[in-house]
């Protein structure tokens, strides 16, 4: 069984959490850390599953990103290390017609509503540009960038996914479906 899934970046930052068991907030924030220092410590030459106090960790590093998956003993770590993939692989099919420039859910559109500090604000899109060209000079992908701007979207590919820490869905197809049915309603 899945026990949370982590989406960091090479400097330590969450970017994506969901946990499928409770654990409280402090807890939440040491256990973090501590995953992700001992993830983003290891080399490339190393395996990516780690036994970590009573679970282990499945993780892949994707450019910026690391996707770090913690699981119970009796999962199997093949099996998450392909979810991981295919998650990846459903968020790039999914994301592919955005750019650096085009961040927004469509050309038409000038303003971005990003979630900040719980709360919804509007930045208008010249700003978002320049704020990417700036990160992109300090070395962040056009994919990480992304994930960071649609991560309502991204919650949404990772719950038709995983139900309750359990595999449910691993079709690119069906998992991306209610997404397309998003952006047409959006769209008309």
């Amino acid at each position: 069984m899945i026990k949370f899934f982590l989406m960091v970046n090479k400097q330590g930052q969450t970017r994506l959490s969901r946990y499928y068991e409770h654990v409280e907030i402090k807890k939440r924030t040491m256990l973090e850390a501590e995953v992700i220092k001992n993830c983003l410590s290891r080399s490339k030459d190393q395996c990516s599953f780690i036994e970590y106090k009573d679970f282990k960790l499945v993780y892949r590093q994707y450019a910026a990103l690391f996707v770090v998956v913690g699981i119970d003993h009796t999962e199997n770590e093949m099996a998450v290390y392909e979810l991981i993939h295919n998650f990846v692989e459903v968020l790039d099919k999914y994301f592919s017609r955005v750019s650096e420039l085009d961040v927004s859910f469509s050309t038409s559109e000038i303003h971005l509503s990003i979630c900040f500090w719980g709360m919804f604000q509007f930045i208008a899109l010249a700003v978002i540009v320049a704020v990417i060209q700036a990160r992109q000079c300090r070395g962040f992908s056009n994919f990480a960038l992304t994930i960071m701007f649609n991560l309502d979207r991204v919650h949404i590919i990772l719950d038709e996914m995983v139900l309750n820490g359990c595999i449910v869905e691993t079709n690119r197809n069906r998992i991306l479906a209610p997404l397309l049915v998003l952006d047409r309603v959006a769209e008309s």
